[in-house]
């Protein structure tokens, strides 16, 4: 094994933990209510429940590690989850389940940034490509892994609920003990959106339709797999091979983005997945059929954000890049926020199968959006094409993935860090600062 991946083991092991209970809970949480009766809407608000708070855990966990440090916040972070994951076995109210969601994603991002920030601080310039794909790598393996156990553990009952939380539980164990320096705390830098939209809109277009896409998928797809005659443990499987397929798509599709147009595969990939979900949602087809076409959605709909990703870097320059990596987990973000709700509504007044139909929608979008002819690479940049990197694509980072990306110049995100750490700590802050460094 690469001495790199020993070193952050740890920090790997914390990250598989979080994604194994968070990928366990979203479809636990969908099947249940889906069994209970629940609408399909109200499944889709707790989805866009948990990205909305994800998105503003960005800035609340930066706030919060500035004024704690790391390890107390990733504390402070997997104690609410914890309570969080066990509340739902305490209340059935979805009301009660929506706050919850909220608090778990709010909590959920400022662990990632936590992470994030240590593997960045520890990482050397010539580890950081392999560390950054071993961290992606990692996000999709706990996602794969907490579908899995609906396979073994197949009944819906509160030993789910239990699972989740020990998993959340058991990330502070490496965490705790770890005996690595903390990071320096980091700070938001403001978002630059008519600038970025006015450069790259055919990759933050990719990217929205992404966030659909995929917001839609894990808070709705548990719900469209069961309403189609899935058992709960062919429901495992079936979000297992997707999110395992959209894995192993990560390097061939890198493989061709470096060598291709970029803008040319975001269309042709749109063209073939807007079929693929077609067949999927008015196809009558057996279980195995089913399977194989979800896979192929996995292939083309987790490889959409990671070269839509790397278009936006070809257009940037270095000391933008940073920024741009906020301004695409906010654009992911807004996407997946929309998209459970106007899946739910069309398959609550039309059947389980319009999920898909509205994904055909979404992805017709990129085809029509989407024209190689329409970039002039007037803005290219002069390392263009910047290599693809893999990226889950499901908000399993934080904008500080930016730091760990080997595409960024790393002189660069330090003097940004340290120019936006000057321009927000206060006389309070510093005076703080100084007493957390004298000798106790």
């Amino acid at each position: 094994m690469p001495k790199a991946l020993t070193a952050f083991s740890s920090l790997y092991f914390a990250t598989l933990l979080m994604l194994i209970g968070s990928g366990l809970l979203s479809t636990y949480i969908g099947l249940r209510l889906s069994a209970e009766g629940v609408s399909e809407i109200w499944i889709g608000v707790l989805m866009t429940g948990y990205y909305v708070g994800l998105v503003a855990g960005a800035s609340v966990g930066h706030r919060m590690i500035a004024q704690v440090g790391h390890i107390r916040a990733f504390v402070a972070s997997a104690g609410v989850v914890t309570a969080s994951v066990l509340g739902h076995a305490l209340s059935s109210s979805v009301e009660v389940w929506l706050v919850l969601r909220v608090l778990v994603g709010m909590a959920m991002m400022c662990q990632y940034m936590v992470l994030e920030s240590w593997l960045n601080e520890q990482a050397e310039s010539h580890q950081r490509g392999m560390v950054f794909a071993s961290y992606m790598v990692v996000t999709f393996l706990g996602l794969a892994l907490g579908q899995v156990v609906l396979t073994v553990m197949p009944d819906l009952d509160i030993r789910h609920i239990l699972l989740v939380a020990m998993c959340f539980s058991l990330c502070l164990v490496p965490v705790a003990v770890t005996k690595s320096l903390h990071p320096a705390p980091l700070h938001p830098a403001p978002l630059r959106v008519r600038f970025f939209i006015k450069r790259i809109p055919q990759a933050l277009a990719t990217i929205a339709v992404s966030g659909l896409l995929l917001g839609s998928f894990y808070g709705l797809a548990p719900v469209f797999a069961s309403g189609v005659g899935l058992a709960t443990s062919d429901v495992g499987v079936f979000m297992a091979v997707t999110i395992g397929a959209g894995l192993a798509a990560q390097w061939p599709a890198g493989w061709l983005s470096d060598r291709l147009d970029r803008s040319r595969m975001i269309q042709i990939n749109a063209i073939v997945l807007t079929g693929v979900v077609l067949l999927i949602a008015l196809a009558v087809m057996p279980r195995f059929a089913l399977f194989l076409l979800t896979g192929l959605f996995g292939v083309l709909a987790f490889t959409l954000y990671p070269i839509a990703v790397a278009l936006a870097n070809d257009h940037v320059e270095q000391q933008e890049r940073v920024l741009l990596s906020a301004m695409l987990l906010v654009t992911f973000g807004l996407g997946a926020s929309v998209g459970p709700i106007l899946g739910s509504v069309l398959m609550r007044l039309w059947g389980p199968g319009m999920l898909y139909v509205f994904m055909g929608v979404c992805s017709l979008v990129l085809v029509v959006r989407v024209r190689p002819s329409q970039v002039t690479g007037e803005h290219l940049v002069q390392e263009a094409p910047i290599h693809f990197m893999p990226a889950a694509g499901n908000l399993a980072s934080s904008p500080l993935a930016a730091a760990l990306d080997p595409r960024v110049d790393e002189q660069v995100v330090d003097d940004q860090m340290r120019d936006d750490l000057d321009g927000h700590m206060s006389s309070s802050d510093r005076d703080q600062d100084q007493d957390d460094h004298r000798p106790g």
